[in-house]
């Protein structure tokens, strides 16, 4: 395979294969995530797929990778990305280059005493599309509002949801 064009004809066909054999409803989501004792670099294991994710100098790490809130701005441009790539083979639309860029701010001060004032998550995440197509600005036009309606990434997002959490102790305590 040489060109995405010819990508996106083999994805329109596994869409269409897909779509005539759904699934049974939901997929499991699984990430597991451990911290190293000595450097505290998060191992994030999904499937059979190892992402490490660092701290900078500044905040004791070691920078062997990227930060939590780097990595959400990746993951909202993987998924941009891909849902871009769908899109444009469902609806036929020619893509000859496709790039996403994210940007966000994160400010650690939000952390800090006195500071409620600075929100404690990444804010202010906008992207841009960079493409190259000899498709219409309608066609494109309409493959970004249909991006935008169906991005699972890009909707959580925009309408979090409840997230529950537990602790469970490995060991029991000491007396």
């Amino acid at each position: 395979m040489s060109t995405l064009r010819e990508y996106l004809s083999q994805k329109r066909a596994a869409l269409l294969a897909r779509r005539a054999a759904p699934s049974g409803g939901p997929v499991a989501l699984h990430a597991h995530v451990t911290a190293e004792g000595r450097s505290g670099v998060r191992r994030i294991r999904i499937r059979d797929h190892r992402i490490i994710s660092d701290s900078g100098p500044d905040f004791a790490g070691y920078d062997l990778g990227p930060g939590s809130p780097e990595l959400q701005a990746g993951v909202l441009g993987s998924c941009v990305t891909h849902i871009f790539l769908i899109k444009a083979a469902e609806l036929e639309v020619p893509l000859d280059a496709l790039e996403v860029d994210v940007r966000a701010e994160y400010d650690p001060r939000a952390q800090q005493p006195g500071q409620s004032d600075v929100p404690v998550h990444p804010y202010g995440f906008r992207y841009e599309v960079l493409i190259d197509s000899p498709a219409s600005d309608e066609e494109l036009d309409r493959l970004h509002a249909e991006v935008e309606r169906v991005c699972p990434i890009l909707n959580l997002l925009r309408s979090p949801q409840q997230i529950s959490g537990s602790i469970v102790r490995s060991q029991p305590a000491a007396a």
